[in-house]
């Protein structure tokens, strides 16, 4: 019985290990999915395993591949799933390791080599479709495919270097053989020559080259026009070019038609139409330049000018540029005085010009209403504008219509409202001068500013700019005295003035906190602001809150950092006697509780100008950092 338990123990043991799989412990299958009773044997198509569901896919040719192929070791999880490691490169690396980039998966052969060459970026169009590989990708072998380039000259370069007609070298002809050559054709035509810039139409339309291109540069040729024609400029005589200076722009007035017609020259500088349209060019061009005569009116028409009569224009000093008034229509009418710079309009409506126009010369008039106007300013009596001192611009006060009314005076300088609405202008305007009235408060209102006791503005020395407390309103009310200089808030907000102004002279009160608060100051005690040394200016820690609170001592900002840095309270100190060593006077400080002298004088062995003085500490250690 021992012996027969000891027999199936083993065969156990013996079972564990042949149940070992061989294929790595990556693979979690059954293996009846692969194998079957009979044997270890595969049938492929009995097989289970589903290898789509894996990193690389059978497909086409794979689905037949005997598993050994790729699978060289047992552990399936090794196998490569690169092209490049189960099929040899018979490009020799001249496409790369991607077979899958020319070739599918059902046969090796490449049916879409235009595709390929599309995608590249160089189409087989043209010539190049029926070309053989083997004619641009040179190599030792037939299946070796060197990248060439894409540019024309990386194939063309012979081609390029054995032209004469023309010679594409010497001429300087760009390497982008595209620009003059058709890459859909099969030849080398030139019927694609880009003479854009240039274009070659009409009595340009010239099939040899040479009769411009006269040098072996092709890139010599000028496209100005007198580069060819020079000899037309020359030789034409009607009218003669050379002599009356016409541009050796030929385009100015021709087209590019054989013959030079039509011709038509561009006179929009000068736009002949109306009494202007003349075909004769002669009666305006007088000499052999044609570039001499003047667009100015009076080149042509000065006798015009003179022998006119109503009105005389020579002796009145008219304008001698003719459109000022007239048109260019025959007869010179209609005639329109352009009048603007004085509109005839209201009183000025005048129909004859001699009422203001009193000489013979139409431009000594001017513009300046005492001009026409002084007779008038001069009577005027109610008020009096000679004695008053009035403006003799009429127009500040009247319009233009007749009778001088409506007339309203402009006193937006000083404006007449309120208290200031007065009818009587003699109120203000006590002399026979109204420009001698002041815009000051004080010029009309010191008996008041005089007479005022509550408080006494004089004694006070308040302000003669009324303006500066109180409104236009009449009784002076309400009055607000501006106190912005000294904000009256919080603690400052009193209401009885006297509190601050102690004298009679309010200007004589200081902003300054200790004018008012020298005796809080004296008898603070917590701390002895006296003693202490403490700043008289109040804001420096307190608000104008009643009772001095909250107070904020800034020591850090102020003095010293003992709440930042190295210094901050809870490692360097606990008490203000600590550097403090004076309690009647916090002015006084000692750095040398805590930093002794043997360590100061060792630290400080080099340094020039060093003492062992609190005052010299600070000096170099201002924020308690290192220099």
């Amino acid at each position: 019985m021992y012996r027969l338990s000891f027999i199936i123990i083993l065969f156990l043991m013996m079972t564990s290990l042949w149940a070992q799989s061989p294929h790595g412990n990556d693979l979690k299958i059954n293996c009846n999915q692969c194998h079957n009773p009979s044997g270890w044997e595969l049938d492929i198509y009995l097989m289970r395993f589903n290898h789509d569901k894996t990193d690389f896919r059978l497909e086409g040719a794979h689905t037949q591949t005997d598993c050994k192929a790729c699978h060289e070791t047992l552990v399936f999880k090794e196998a490569p799933n690169q092209c490049a490691s189960c099929h040899n490169d018979i490009h020799s690396m001249s496409v790369g390791n991607d077979c899958v980039q020319c070739h599918t998966t059902k046969t090796w052969i490449v049916d879409n080599i235009p595709e390929i060459h599309e995608e590249n970026g160089f189409p087989l169009i043209g010539a190049h479709g029926s070309l053989s590989c083997n004619e641009c990708h040179t190599a030792e072998t037939s299946i070796r495919f060197d990248r060439i380039g894409n540019d024309c000259i990386s194939c063309h370069k012979k081609d390029y270097d054995a032209s004469q007609s023309p010679n594409h070298t010497e001429l300087g002809f760009s390497t982008d053989c595209i620009e003059c050559h058709n890459p859909l054709g099969t030849g080398w035509d030139s019927e694609n020559i880009n003479h854009n810039f240039f274009p070659l139409t009409q009595g340009h339309d010239i099939q040899d080259c040479k009769q411009c291109h006269k040098t072996n540069n092709y890139s010599d040729a000028s496209p100005e026009c007198i580069s060819c024609h020079q000899t037309d400029f020359n030789s034409t005589s009607n009218p003669n070019h050379s002599s009356v200076g016409f541009s050796t722009d030929c385009v100015s007035c021709h087209t590019t038609n054989p013959g030079w017609t039509p011709a038509n020259i561009n006179h929009d500088f000068f736009p002949l139409t109306l009494g202007h349209n003349i075909q004769d060019c002669t009666q305006c061009h007088k000499t052999a330049s044609y570039a001499d005569a003047s667009p100015e009116c009076v080149n042509c028409h000065q006798t015009d000018y003179d022998n006119t009569q109503n009105p005389i224009h020579r002796d009145t000093g008219f304008s001698t540029e003719c459109v000022s008034c007239h048109t260019t229509n025959p007869g010179w009418t209609p005639a329109n005085i352009n009048h603007d710079f004085f509109p005839l309009t209201l009183g000025h409506d005048i129909q004859d010009c001699t009422q203001c126009h009193t000489t013979n010369s139409y431009a000594d008039v001017t513009p300046e209403c005492v001009n026409c106007h002084q007779t008038n300013y001069s009577n005027t009596n109610n008020p009096n504008h000679s004695t008053n001192g009035f403006s003799t611009d009429c127009v500040s006060c009247h319009t233009t219509n007749p009778g001088w009314t409506p007339a309203t005076i402009n006193h937006d300088f000083f404006p007449l409202t309120l208290g200031h609405a007065i009818q009587d202008c003699n109120q203000c305007h006590t002399t026979n001068n109204y420009a001698d009235a002041s815009p000051e408060c004080v010029s009309c209102h010191q008996t008041d500013y005089n007479n005022t006791n509550n408080p006494n503005h004089s004694t006070n020395g308040f302000s003669t700019d009324c303006v500066s407390c109180h409104t236009i309103n009449p009784g002076w009310t309400p009055a607000t005295i501006n106190h912005d200089f000294f904000p009256l808030t919080l603690g400052h907000d009193i209401q009885d003035c006297k509190q601050c102004h102690t004298t009679s002279n309010y200007a004589d009160a200081s902003p300054e906190c200790v004018s008012c608060h020298q005796t809080n100051y004296d008898n603070t005690t917590n701390p002895n602001h006296l003693a202490a040394h403490f700043p008289t200016d109040c804001v420096a820690c307190h608000t104008t809150n009643p009772n001095w609170t909250p107070a904020q001592f800034d020591h850090d900002a102020q003095y010293f950092p003992i709440y930042s840095g190295k210094h901050r309270q809870g490692q360097a100190w606990n008490d203000c006697v600590e550097c403090h060593t004076n309690p009647n006077d916090y002015a006084d400080y000692s750095c040398f509780k805590c930093h002794r002298q043997t360590e100061m004088d060792d630290k400080h062995q080099n340094m020039t100008g060093y003492a062992y003085v609190s005052s010299v500490c600070l000096q170099c250690h201002p924020d308690g950092t290192k220099p």
